[in-house]
Formats: structure tokens, C-alpha cells, sequence
């Protein structure tokens, strides 16, 4: 009696916290995002997790459905994705509902692509396909993305995406980075003037990852994207808690890249990703 109403509180709490239609038809997708355990309990971990899910896709929310009303069939395009997970969120909770648009992932690992297709199947997820290929290589059927997200890309992988939402001229593009590595390498020895704020190689690390992601913000802002950046989850629950959004509003920005080319200038280093900027 006790294992029924417990179960049946679980069922209570996943339906209040899970805004799918049918939540209970997401439960084998929720056990796979590890979001529920295998026995699909809701205990305090994943319901912290459920949490998190879901703020991400309430962050993401507006900009998608600004594309739905703007595009019968939208595209999103999950690069970097891993086992996609946040492909899967937005097809559950919003494009399934909506009965319209499709997601593509990204996935150089041939193994991690055939899970997600296997997961797709199961759920039911029609309008789901994955490719597997490094993301600069990856051709979108079509050749259209209008949103581009990339959650947890490691290092360099998240200008990858940047790259790859620039050639398919994507309207939204959605970036959680992860571990950034390749200004603190330009650091190391350089004398700029400001060589004082990377002199220790831990601040050297730190402020590199800030950089980086502060050179990806103007970038964006260069190409005439409006950059918003914010707090994904608390410091508590990760140190990559970064979300960079950014939304297309004209096709170029001359004050943005100035900005850039003297933040450049000032550090003294170049990073690969300026191979995008604008002419």
C-alpha cells in the first residue's frame, strides 16, 4: 500500500513538474535524460534535474515560438548533441505539441547517434533525425537551421557551432559552453597590457574562458545577432552555467565589430573562431 501511494505521488509530482501533455508517455524518455531513475521514482536529485530541464526550455521557449509563428516547419539543429538532450526537451515539450517543426542532431560519435535514434523510435519522436558527423562538416537536409543549439560543447566545439549557425544562417542560436581552453593557451607569455589579469595560471584560465565567451557574445553582435547573456542554473549545480542567446536582427553590426577588433587588439591574441568575422 505504502509502494502504491508512493508511486502514485511520483506520478502527481512528474505530471505537476512536467508540462508535457502526456507526461506519462515521456517517462522512458525522462529515465534516459537520467531525469528519473530507472525504476522512474522522482526522488530529490531528480527533481532538482527536472528543475533545471526545465528553466533551460523556459529560457529557449520565447525565441522558438517566435519561429513557429514566423515558420510553418521550423528546423532545429542540436549540434554537439551528445545524446541531445536538449533536441529531446524542446521536441516533447514544444514542437510535439505544436505538431510541427523538427529536430536534427549533430554527433561525430557513430555510437551515440545510434542510441538517440533508438530513443527517438521509442518515443514516438517522427520528426526527429540524426547525423553523424563533426559539426563542419554536417550537412542539414535542406540546408536550413533556424535555431542552432549547443549545450555542453566542449572547448573549440562551441565556435564549431557558431561557425556551422553562420552558414545555415540561423534566425536563434542557443550555446550552454563548456570547458574553454584555447585563449588561456594564447595567453600564456603574451605581454599585453592587460597581462596582469592572466599572469597566474589559474586567473589566466578563468579569465580566458570569460574571454572567450565575451568574444563569442560580439562575434554574434558583429554578424547583427541581438546577444543576450544570463545564468542557466546556479554555481551550486555547475560552474558551466553560462547561456549565450542570441537572435538575428539585421545583417551586420559596424559598431560590434569595433568593439571586437579593439578588445583584440588590447589582449594581443586571436582566437580561431575570428576567421568568422564580418568583411
Amino acid at each position: 500500500m505504502k509502494r502504491e501511494n508512493k508511486a502514485a505521488a511520483e506520478k502527481k509530482a512528474l505530471a505537476e513538474l512536467w508540462p508535457s501533455q502526456h507526461p506519462e508517455k515521456s517517462i522512458p524518455l525522462l529515465q534516459a535524460l537520467h531525469i528519473l531513475t530507472r525504476d522512474g521514482a522522482l526522488n530529490a536529485d531528480s527533481r532538482r534535474k527536472l528543475k533545471q530541464v526545465l528553466h533551460l526550455t523556459q529560457l529557449l521557449r520565447p525565441a522558438l515560438d517566435g519561429l513557429l509563428k514566423e515558420t510553418e516547419a521550423p528546423v532545429i539543429a542540436d549540434v554537439g548533441a551528445g545524446k541531445s538532450y536538449l533536441g529531446f526537451m524542446l521536441y516533447d515539450l514544444i514542437l510535439g505539441p505544436a505538431g510541427r517543426g523538427s529536430v536534427t542532431g549533430v554527433e561525430a560519435r557513430s555510437e551515440l547517434v545510434d542510441v538517440t535514434r533508438k530513443l527517438a523510435a521509442q518515443s514516438g519522436f517522427e520528426r526527429m533525425e540524426f547525423i553523424a558527423s563533426p559539426i563542419v562538416e554536417a550537412a542539414i537536409p535542406g540546408g536550413r537551421a533556424d535555431m542552432v543549439t549547443a549545450l555542453h560543447a566542449c572547448d573549440t566545439a562551441t565556435d564549431d557551432a557558431i561557425r556551422f549557425a553562420l552558414k545555415h544562417e540561423a534566425k536563434v542560436i542557443a550555446l550552454v559552453p563548456c570547458c574553454q581552453a584555447e585563449v588561456a593557451r594564447l595567453l600564456e607569455g603574451e605581454a599585453g597590457p592587460l597581462r596582469q589579469l592572466w599572469r597566474h595560471p589559474i586567473q589566466r584560465r578563468e579569465f580566458g574562458a570569460h574571454v572567450t565567451n565575451v568574444i563569442r557574445g560580439l562575434l554574434l553582435e558583429a554578424h547583427g545577432y541581438k546577444v543576450r547573456v544570463t545564468e542557466l542554473i546556479g554555481l551550486e549545480h555547475s560552474m558551466k552555467n553560462e547561456l549565450i542567446l542570441a537572435e538575428r536582427h539585421q545583417r551586420s553590426n559596424p559598431k560590434a565589430l569595433g568593439e571586437l577588433t579593439r578588445l583584440i587588439e588590447q589582449l594581443g591574441v586571436k582566437p580561431g573562431l575570428l576567421d568568422m568575422m564580418p568583411a
